[in-house]
C-alpha cells in the first residue's frame, strides 16, 4: 500500500496542523514520478503545477513556496504578498492558515511550533544550513515575533539516514568547531577520512542548545525508503514538501 502523506503528531497541540508529502499520488513521469513539487529540477512545468494543485486541495491556503539556496535567510511570512517566491531557507508566521513549506530530497525538514500555537516556523536543514545555524536563527526569529521567550517543540521530517549519509573530514571538522560534542554524530567509514553522519542527531543537538526538549520524528531515511525522493540515491529526481500551519480556531 502506497504512503501518500505523513501527518506528524504534535503532542498536546490542537492548534497546529502539518503534512509531509511522499513521492506518491501525483502526475509526473519517470524519473520524477509522481508527486514532484519542485519546479527547478527539470520536470514538466504542467505536471508540477498539477501536483501543486492536487496538494493545495488538502490545505487551507496556497503554500508560501520558497526559492531555497542552502542559506540561512528567514522569511517573515506575515508580510507575504501571496504571489512572490521569497529567496530563503526558512520561514516563520503568526498568521492562522498561512501555510509554510519547504522542499527536500535528502535534506532535513525541521518543523517548529510554540507550545501555545502562537507562532510556527519551518527550516530547510541540509548540512550546510545546519552548520551555519539555520535552526537557531529560525527559533530566534520566532521568539522575536512574540517579543518574549517561549517553549518550542519540533518535528524532524524524512531525511538521509545515519547509515546512508557519507561525508568527508571537512564536514566533521565544521561541526566540531561549533561544538566538540558533535563528534558523537559521526562514525568512521571503511574509507579513510570518511564518516557516516547522523543529521538527525546533529539537529537534535542544535535544538537542545536552544532549549527545545520535545523533538519528535527523525526516524525515516529518504535513501533507503523508495516512497521518498532522494537526490543522493537517484541524482535526477523530484522533491517532497513539508508543510505546517496554525489552524483557524
Amino acid at each position: 500500500m502506497s504512503e501518500q502523506w505523513i501527518k506528524p503528531s504534535w503532542q498536546n497541540h490542537s492548534a497546529i496542523a502539518s503534512l509531509i508529502t511522499t513521492r506518491d499520488g501525483g502526475v509526473s513521469q519517470t524519473p520524477y514520478d509522481s508527486l514532484n513539487l519542485g519546479a527547478h529540477v527539470g520536470d514538466d512545468e504542467h505536471s508540477v503545477n498539477r501536483n501543486r494543485a492536487l496538494l493545495t486541495q488538502h490545505l487551507p491556503a496556497t503554500p508560501v513556496w520558497l526559492e531555497q539556496v542552502h542559506g540561512t535567510d528567514i522569511f517573515d511570512a506575515d508580510h507575504w504578498d501571496q504571489s512572490s517566491v521569497p529567496v530563503a531557507d526558512a520561514a516563520v508566521t503568526t498568521q492562522p492558515q498561512r501555510v509554510l513549506c519547504i522542499m527536500t530530497a535528502d535534506c532535513l525538514p525541521v518543523l517548529l511550533a510554540s507550545k501555545g500555537g502562537e507562532v510556527i516556523g519551518i527550516a530547510h536543514a541540509g548540512w550546510r544550513g545546519l552548520a551555519a545555524g539555520i535552526i537557531e536563527k529560525t527559533i530566534q526569529k520566532m521568539k522575536q515575533k512574540l517579543g518574549h521567550d517561549m517553549e518550542i517543540q519540533a518535528f524532524l521530517g524524512p531525511a538521509i539516514g545515519p547509515e546512508s549519509f557519507q561525508v568527508g573530514q571537512e564536514v566533521k571538522d565544521i561541526f566540531e568547531q561549533h561544538d566538540p560534542n558533535s563528534s558523537r554524530a559521526f562514525k568512521p567509514c571503511s574509507e579513510p577520512m570518511k564518516y557516516w553522519a547522523d543529521i538527525y542527531q546533529l539537529a537534535r543537538m542544535r535544538l537542545h542548545s536552544q532549549g527545545v526538549e520535545q523533538v519528535e520524528g527523525g526516524d525515516r531515511c529518504t535513501v533507503k525508503e523508495s516512497c521518498f525522493y532522494s537526490y543522493r540515491r537517484d541524482q535526477v529526481t523530484g522533491r517532497m514538501t513539508s508543510l505546517i500551519w496554525i489552524k483557524q480556531l
